[in-house]
């Protein structure tokens, strides 16, 4: 069974890895991260019926691990405008980020987040998470999803002369309800 966790969750995770830690650390997070979820199997909560947010909140912690890799691959990007990892491969889901993502702009803006807000927005933006799903994986409550995706969203705005790329379907829906 949890070969098709592996089979099902391993793509996503390692690009999403591979966007926030570079090419030389994805492989390994994504193994470790699956290693301590296989260790910590018998804690998962199956009624949870999606082990995404609970892998991905693995990946985060590890991640966090490698925050000053993440941060010199940033400042890299600010001062060069290119995002190598971004150009390594192309996905069509989040096409309009990875065009922004060579922005030095957005990479100066990424930088100066906190580790926090820029979990939340990485996770809505590149994972394509829901705001329950960051909820989960990160574990915090939704409104602080929800705050840190809007501090974290005015500050990627400003950085980018007032657009905004990390918009999603369901924050589209949400702005037309209220």
């Amino acid at each position: 069974m949890f070969a098709q966790l592996f089979d099902r969750h391993a793509a996503g995770l390692h690009r999403y890895v591979l966007r926030r830690l570079g090419e030389h650390l994805a492989d390994d997070v994504v193994g470790e991260t699956f290693l301590i979820a296989f260790r910590q199997r018998d804690r998962y909560d199956t009624a949870r019926p999606e082990a995404r947010p609970w892998l991905y909140g693995i990946a985060a912690n590890l991640i966090g691990k490698h925050h000053r890799s993440e941060l010199r691959a940033y400042r890299a990007m600010a001062r060069t405008g290119v995002d190598p990892v971004a150009e390594s491969w192309s996905d069509a889901v989040d096409g309009q980020v990875v065009a922004a993502a060579s922005s030095a702009r957005l990479a100066a803006a990424l930088r100066a987040l906190n580790d926090g807000d820029r979990h939340v927005l990485l996770l809505i933006a590149w994972a394509d998470f829901s705001y329950e799903e960051v909820a989960t994986a990160l574990g915090i409550p939704l409104g602080t999803v929800r705050s840190r995706l809007n501090r974290a969203r005015k500050k990627m705005r400003t950085a980018l002369g007032g657009i905004d790329p990390t918009l999603t379907t369901e924050d589209t829906q949400e702005s037309s309800h209220g």
